[in-house]
């Protein structure tokens, strides 16, 4: 006589949230709090936002003297980097400890401004943004890393190389790390540039269609964008950061095109196809 085989069960359930459905015939709750509420919230959120940067900055600080290290070699000025003050080596560890940590804690800082904001938002808003985050933290290491690993490199070498029958290559400290940081700050955000326009696509502010036609407005924005970003202001470097601009701003088109598509009807925007407001 066969037996029959019991399957345990999983001792643990793992729950997967689920997103808002902004189609929910059930009516819009909005949670309503006193002023003094909502200090205590914001103060618990800022507490815990200093707690993840406080304790990201330990291995920052850790973490810096290699990242400076680095700095100078692709700078070509290894043992060469000039400073100015006797205080800068040690202004330099902590500083770049500080923006390390503040990276590491981002996206607990993400959640924690979210989670703030949150009540308030309908669940369509809730919606787009819990989709966009992955892709905004995605974008944003894409750009940094673009920065320290192809953009300021290029940069550097190109300066460095720039007339060297005149002038001797000793960078100074300070300004060599502010290149880099600059670099990183500025094109990790510039990189958001496809998530914008897809937002401002599917609440209907933008079509696809104005963001083509508009394109030679954006190339001179983008390249005012690629002067401010880069710390010199030689043609060289700013193509450096201008030309990702460019793609992406067509990649933000396209993006656009097949995942936010709307009608546009004078100041109205008419959803077309409803289905695109579940993605």
């Amino acid at each position: 006589m066969a037996r029959s085989i019991r399957v345990p069960k999983p001792i643990l359930h793992l729950k997967v949230p689920r997103l808002p459905d902004p189609n929910s015939p059930e009516p819009e709750v909005f949670a309503e709090m006193t002023l003094q509420e909502h200090l205590e919230e914001l103060r618990s959120r800022i507490l815990k936002i200093v707690l993840a940067v406080g304790l990201a900055m330990i291995f920052g600080f850790w973490a810096a003297p290699h990242v400076l290290m680095q700095i100078a070699e692709k700078a070509g000025a290894v043992g060469e980097v000039d400073i100015r003050s006797p205080t800068d080596p040690l202004t330099l560890t902590f500083k770049v400890g500080a923006y390390i940590g503040v990276a590491i804690a981002m996206p607990l800082i993400i959640y924690q401004i979210i989670a703030f904001l949150a009540p308030g938002l309908t669940r369509k808003e809730k919606r787009l943004i819990y989709i966009s985050l992955p892709f905004v933290s995605l974008l944003f290491l894409l750009g940094a890393s673009y920065a320290y690993f192809v953009a300021a490199p290029k940069a550097l070498w190109f300066l460095k190389n720039w007339n060297t029958s005149v002038f001797v290559w000793q960078p100074d400290g300070p300004e060599l790390v502010n290149f880099f940081l600059t670099l990183i700050i500025g094109l990790g955000a510039a990189f958001q540039l496809p998530i914008v326009m897809f937002v401002l696509a599917k609440i209907g502010i933008i079509s696809p269609k104005k963001m083509r036609a508009w394109r030679k407005y954006a190339i001179i924005l983008m390249l005012i964008a690629a002067a401010i970003i880069t710390p010199s202001t030689d043609p060289f470097n700013m193509a450096i950061v201008a030309i990702p601009l460019l793609i992406l701003y067509e990649f933000g088109i396209i993006l656009s095109q097949v995942f936010a598509k709307t009608t546009f009807r004078g100041a109205n925007a008419v959803v077309a196809d409803s289905s695109t407001d579940d993605v």
